[in-house]
């Protein structure tokens, strides 16, 4: 390739677009000249098979053979696909391998297995335990008990109704009595507090409406991906993102399968890597969908010494009901005890039943005469102390289960012999007793329990439990220890564009707790948290109305980050009341207390949005230069560093956000003139027209500044030809005095400044000048 040709086939930019039934394929193709006038080169879509009607996500799929009627058919993407090319833009697409939904009336493979059993053709496609439950799938539909219930199921021909659910009946079954009817089906309908214990398929985490999917199969995957891979062979899409391939029995088989079948189409996956964790090297993608970047461009703008104040304040403010004192580490540990005893305890009794066969049978001396209570707490106490999402096969499994681990589950034991479980569950995760069926279904089993583990006792409970800092409980952050040095963010760019220099980066997605724009503001109380103290202080003086001294830190942070907005006390209520049933302290998902969510939802009125709120909002209004330094430099960084940088539906204006489904709403396409607007066109044309300086062959090369305040600049180099500066920590930049005669070193030659024509530099540059008017600078090398 000569210098500025680049693969058409690997994006320079993409932008999410998040599709539902108001906001269909038509609704996109509007959008298409204003997105590619940013300067992006593909959309990204959100899922478009065939999903559960009304779905606002996509991700409930039913039927992988059809594009979705509600967003225009088949046909509607397709016009999508030529309008986008018409405007020079390729389309990625968002496919969903793991799981499909539980809705037999509109899942017509599910409809033939719950109506043939195990015989259906259809049976090897669902993770299904059959020799559990009698050889029935429980439903957990049922809104009560049975005895309850069962005046509420009805036959109605060859179908059983249950309020708006319908399940098939077996051939041959109608007109029996209903207890007789229920005993000859393949399923039973059960009620809905069963699913904790009882359930006998894979599910996606803990949600009981979305049935595990066996992709590892070749006639299950060929059907599950023919529509998909024809778009792709016609070129109706161009690439692919993978949806959790945590969940999937086989992550290493099925991406192998998947490059293959799709000519090495530019793919990323949705791997969350914990904090120096890998993506396992012989994966053939081109990364991941970009958590692992998020976590270190938002570390850039945290103070380290401001947040261990904010802790320390966070432990005072909110001691006794922080969990464990407000200590990380042990919070994670707690949540994840929660997680196995309730949420999956079912997944947990399906792997203690795979293991106790699995050591009954075996010729292994050391497997044999173990209790399936002993290899229960063998199991659970070795899951809860991984600290990362699970062991895969292409990446040794001793640097996951550590020995370290394997001594913390022994202290569960009283008697020191039947401590030995340990060893054997250990042994068979590190594949030291065989490659067996039954090791394989272990192993299996075991990564797969542990990877929804992870993500409901972290983010789903821990990150909502532990809350000093709102902005670092993002999916693969560390709430712990939060912020990133620009020596460590610059190596972790060198491995990016090393590695996997066409890997995702992102900043804000779909699924992002906070947006980046609303995590700018929060970082800022790391640099000022004596004077949070003070406001926090005033406003909860004499208590503050909140129901908890927890949910209050939380609440005042949450109307800190998210500023002056629309429609606020709903959206700030929405997301407390997820964020204290997602915590699961005084209220769950499952077991409401109302008079604590009344109490939330008061509170909500009377203080952060009510008259105390105001002080807050007049704090903030103060700290809002320091704010958009974060969020411009956030912006610049993600799109100009190693990476193919994902832009979130309207996150190229300022965008504040809060948790789903608050961040999913539809948004307004169309520039506003902001100066967040202004730096991603100009990073996102750069791009475009400087492709070479950001692919494969790119370089990275970190520079320093010189003088007093160093340390607070950001910079690299892309190839020698674009130059990104930023300022971090600008209020404590601000109150140190300024930059006072600190210099940045640039490459040899002349930089013309892209955000402000007509600006030239080179030597080096004073970074008074250099930022005089904008937080950020973007720099072009003038052809000699």
């Amino acid at each position: 390739m000569t210098p500025e040709q680049r693969d058409p086939a690997v994006p320079t930019a993409t932008y999410r677009l998040q599709l539902q039934p108001g906001f269909p394929f038509g609704a996109a193709a509007d959008a298409v000249p204003y997105v590619a006038s940013l300067g992006v080169s593909h959309l990204h879509l959100s899922p478009v098979l065939e999903a559960v009607p009304g779905s606002p996500h996509g991700y409930d799929v039913v039927d992988h053979a059809r594009v979705r009627e509600e967003l225009g058919g088949e046909e509607g993407l397709r016009e999508l696909a030529r309008t986008a090319r018409e405007h020079g833009l390729g389309l990625v697409v968002d496919i969903v391998p793991n799981h499909m939904a539980m809705s037999p009336r509109h899942n017509r493979a599910l409809w033939e297995v719950l109506r043939e059993g195990p015989a259906s053709p259809y049976a090897r496609w669902f993770d299904i335990d059959w020799e559990a439950q009698g050889g029935q799938v429980l439903l957990p539909v049922l809104g009560g008990p049975f005895g309850e219930e069962a005046g509420r199921l009805e036959a109605d021909g060859d179908v059983l109704r249950y309020y708006d659910h319908a399940f098939p009946l077996r051939e041959g079954t109608a007109g029996l009595p209903l207890p007789r009817l229920l005993d000859a089906q393949w399923y039973r309908p059960v009620w809905w507090r069963l699913a904790r214990t009882e359930l006998n398929y894979r599910r996606f985490f803990s949600i009981s409406e979305l049935i595990g999917v066996r992709v590892e199969d070749p006639e299950v995957f060929d059907a599950t991906h023919g529509k998909i891979l024809e778009l792709l062979r016609e070129g109706v899409i161009d690439g692919l993102r993978v949806d959790h391939p945590d969940g999937l029995a086989d992550p290493d088989g099925y991406l192998r399968r998947l490059h293959e079948a799709t000519g090495g189409r530019w793919t990323v996956v949705e791997k969350i890597l914990s904090d120096g964790e890998p993506l396992p090297p012989s994966w053939p993608v081109a990364g991941t969908t970009g958590y692992d970047a998020l976590r270190h461009v938002d570390g850039l703008f945290t103070d380290p010494a401001g947040f261990g104040e904010l802790l320390g304040g966070y432990r005072r403010f909110a001691a006794p009901q922080t969990d464990r004192g407000g200590d990380w580490d042990a919070t994670v540990r707690r949540a994840a005890y929660k997680v196995l005893t309730h949420e999956l305890a079912t997944e947990v009794d399906r792997l203690t039943r795979v293991t106790s066969r699995l050591c009954a049978a075996s010729p292994e001396p050391a497997l044999r005469d173990r209790a399936p209570w002993a290899l229960r707490t063998a199991l659970q106490e070795l899951l809860v102390r991984l600290e990362v999402y699970r062991p895969y096969a292409s990446v040794d499994a001793a640097g996951v289960v550590t020995e370290e681990a394997a001594d913390g589950a022994r202290l569960a034991f009283a008697v020191p012999e039947e401590a030995g479980a340990v060893d054997v569950v250990r042994d068979l995760v590190l594949g030291r007793y065989g490659d067996g069926p039954e090791h394989v279904e272990f192993r299996t089993r075991f990564a797969q329990t542990a990877s929804a583990l992870r993500a409901k006792s972290v983010e789903d409970t821990a990150f909502y439990r532990y809350v000093p800092l709102l902005s670092a409980t993002e999916v693969g952050g560390n709430p712990g220890d939060p912020a990133v040095s620009p020596e460590r963010f610059h190596a972790y760019c060198a491995r990016v564009q090393r590695d996997w220099p066409s890997t995702g980066t992102v900043v804000s997605t779909h699924d992002t707790k906070r947006s980046a724009d609303v995590r700018a503001a929060l970082h800022v109380l790391t640099e000022c948290p004596e004077r949070w103290a003070d406001v926090l202080a005033e406003v909860t003086r004499g208590g503050g109305g909140a129901p908890d001294a927890q949910l209050a830190w939380a609440a005042w942070q949450t109307v800190f980050g998210l500023g002056p907005a629309q429609d606020a006390e709903e959206r700030v209520r929405g997301a407390l009341l997820k964020h204290v049933r997602e915590a699961g302290l005084y209220t769950s998902w499952t077991e409401q207390e109302p008079p604590y969510e009344e109490a939330v939802e008061r509170f909500v009125a009377e203080g952060p949005c009510g008259v105390p709120g105001e002080r807050v909002a007049a704090f903030r209004a103060s700290l809002e230069p320091h704010i958009r330094a974060n969020a411009w430099g956030a912006a610049l960084v993600h799109l100009t560093m190693p990476g193919v940088p994902d832009v979130y539906q309207g996150t190229e204006h300022e965008y504040r956000a809060l948790v789903d489904p608050d961040n999913r709403r539809t948004v307004r396409f169309g520039g506003d003139g902001s100066g967040k607007e202004a730096v991603t066109r100009a990073a996102l044309r750069l791009r475009a027209r400087r492709p070479a300086a950001f692919g494969d062959t790119a370089s990275y090369a970190p520079l320093t500044a010189e003088g007093p305040a160093a340390g607070h600049c950001l910079a690299f180099a892309r190839s020698g030809e674009v130059l990104t500066a930023v300022t971090r920590l600008s209020l404590r930049l601000a109150e140190a005095g300024g930059w006072r005669g600190t210099r940045l070193a640039l490459p040899a030659g002349r930089w013309a400044d892209v955000l402000e024509p007509g600006r030239e530099f080179g030597g080096h540059a004073p970074l008074e000048e250099l930022f005089e008017r904008s937080p950020v600078a973007l720099l072009e090398r003038i052809p000699d």
